[in-house]
């Protein structure tokens, strides 16, 4: 697709961008970071998928570096959430924080994810290739997020289907722009919409995947849980 037909407004990356620095900036006022600590993770958060899809995949200076107002959007988004977190804590309770992070994610990994398959198409590359890169730059902050604040990332535990949905609305993105000649920013929100409403169903039916093999093996079946078993035995 030549790169005039597929454009996404660049306001739509802003407020990407802003949304996942938020929900970072939240994350790590819950786990009582300083301030520079919420900060860092607020910039993982928002511009660690940017930063995979860049350096890796496009092998390209990150986009953060070349435009300041990256770096300037999640400095205010940090800054909102420390100004307002005494309030915030008054009002709110543990779970409801936890569900307006998950509410943020729900908007912006789907944002960043159309991001990803618009810089993917400019570089013409393979439409599997544009799924991929679009699924990573939706989902990689989120996984640099859980493994600083030592998390086990919500990527790989049993959840409500945040990377499957991710996959189907790419595709249904895809599908819109090339065979239905639906605009870039039409198809956007009809992406970010779709991914909102499956993680609310999602929510409200509890969907879930389940772990593999559950109770099926032993833990650790390695030479070492072995020679572990014989010396307490």
């Amino acid at each position: 697709m030549p790169d005039a037909e597929f454009r996404v407004p660049i306001f739509f990356e802003y407020a990407a961008t802003m949304a996942w620095a938020m929900s970072g900036a939240v994350v790590g006022v819950r786990k009582r970071f300083d301030l520079t600590g919420v900060f860092v993770i607020a910039l993982l958060s928002s511009l660690g998928g940017g930063l995979v899809r860049d350096a890796i995949f496009l092998q390209r200076t990150p986009v953060f570096l070349v435009k300041p107002i990256y770096l300037l959007l999640v400095a205010a988004a940090t800054a909102l959430i420390v100004i307002f977190t005494g309030p915030l804590t008054r009002l709110l309770r543990a779970d409801t924080v936890r569900k307006l992070v998950d509410v943020i994610d729900a908007l912006g990994t789907p944002a960043f994810a159309v991001i990803g398959m618009q810089l993917a198409e400019d570089r013409q590359i393979a439409t599997v290739g544009v799924l991929f890169i679009g699924v990573v730059n939706g989902v990689a902050g989120g996984l640099l997020r859980d493994v600083v604040v030592r998390d086990v990332p919500s990527l790989l535990r049993p959840g409500q289907f945040v990377s499957l949905a991710l996959v189907l609305v790419c595709g249904l993105f895809l599908v819109l722009t090339r065979h239905y000649q639906v605009s870039p920013i039409d198809a956007a929100w009809i992406t970010v919409a779709t991914f909102f409403v499956i993680r609310l169903l999602a929510v409200r039916f509890n969907w879930r995947t389940r772990s593999i093999g559950s109770g099926a093996l032993p833990i650790d079946v390695g030479p070492d849980a072995n020679d572990a078993d014989e010396e307490q035995s």
